[in-house]
């Protein structure tokens, strides 16, 4: 079972910390897309940018399981 984390005795659920580190990836996954020049290929950026940020927040859970 997935627990609580606990900073100076603040509990955050799981899921804040999933949300964390896939916005840490996203952000840099985002950055090296963008010096690429992968943009260019996208035809809506916003919402390739947010599908991405799903997709990686799926894969975050998924592998804790």
């Amino acid at each position: 079972m997935i627990r609580e984390i606990s900073l100076d005795g603040i509990f955050f659920p799981p899921l804040l910390g999933y949300l964390a580190g896939a916005a840490l990836a996203w952000y840099v996954l985002r950055f090296l897309l963008g010096r690429i020049g992968f943009y260019r290929l996208v035809w809506h950026p916003p919402l390739f940018n947010t599908a991405l940020y799903v997709v990686l927040l799926s894969i975050f859970v998924v592998a804790t399981l």
